[in-house]
């Protein structure tokens, strides 16, 4: 029986390039630093990552028999298709704000090329669905937490990461269900996680200790008295974060197991209902 759960997953199209034209460097709250740097280090590794996510899944869309799971395939390529075009434009206004987003796009192609060349399908899909669940951890924690929504800034980043946050939240079990459905090993599943865990948490700091040391704004008086306050404070370190993303090791885990249905429907509302505050994005219908 597949784990498919009956969860629309449409595509929604839109379009950020014109408003992001007015994007100030340091858009978080407050003009935080490190938040700002962490947006775009994040920002920089996903158009890749994403087109990386859809070619893991796709390669197995002739294996997958349930209905509703193929529909959700396509759900789940569309919207990541959709967030990796919309993050490309976003890269393209913070590589004129002097982020090193660029470089660091180009450094993931370069890794995800390796893992594509030397990889099984299977590695390839076990790193999606647990990449996945990263995604899915940080979108909850945008979607349910105010101080989190708060720091998120500027008010075009902040409709673009709610946006992502619901997407992700409506499709975090799609890849993973796609992995269960085609007999993917439960010790290749878990060992993935631990060690993406690690690397994952590694290299996306380094992006941002690189992009704040070579931002002047580090280095103005004051600055080294926020950038320890973030660090104290900011609730995407909080470790019950960490606690979530383990929870992934579990033999019986499943993505659904963290109920986010409330927050979808909350913010499928707040964005895209009938006075929703991104219909103005819409450039066409959602599929």
């Amino acid at each position: 029986m597949s784990t498919a759960s009956a969860v629309a997953i449409p595509t929604r199209r839109l379009s950020f390039e014109e408003s992001l034209r007015a994007l100030p460097k340091h858009f978080a709250g407050d003009g935080d630093l490190v938040t700002s740097h962490l947006m775009a280090s994040l920002s920089a590794v996903f158009p890749e990552g994403e087109k990386f996510f859809v070619r893991s899944v796709q390669h197995y869309r002739e294996r997958i028999t349930d209905p509703e799971l193929k529909r959700q395939v396509a759900g789940f390529s569309g919207q990541e298709a959709m967030h990796a075009r919309a993050h490309a434009a976003l890269n393209d206004r913070l590589d004129q704000l002097g982020y090193p987003v660029k470089r660091f796009d180009r450094r993931t192609k370069w890794g995800l090329g390796l893992q594509s060349r030397w990889m099984s399908p299977e590695s390839n899909l076990a790193l999606t669905a647990a990449l996945e669940h990263f995604t899915a951890t940080l979108a909850e924690l945008v979607l349910s937490d105010a101080e989190t929504q708060r720091l998120l800034g500027h008010d075009e980043m902040k409709k673009m990461f709610l946006w992502h946050a619901l997407e992700e939240s409506e499709h975090k079990a799609v890849s993973f269900d796609v992995y269960k459905a085609v007999g993917g090993s439960e010790r290749v599943r878990v060992r993935t996680m631990k060690w993406i865990r690690w690397v994952f948490t590694f290299a996306l700091t380094m992006q941002v200790v690189i992009s704040m040391l070579i931002d002047r704004d580090t280095y103005r008086r004051g600055s080294l008295r926020r950038i320890r306050h973030t660090l104290r404070t900011a609730p995407y370190l909080r470790r019950e974060l960490w606690q979530q993303l383990r929870d992934y090791d579990r033999p019986d885990f499943h993505p659904n197991d963290s109920d986010t249905t409330a927050l979808v429907e909350r913010w499928r509302g707040e964005l895209f209902g009938e006075q929703g505050v991104m219909n103005d994005k819409l450039v066409g219908s959602a599929a």
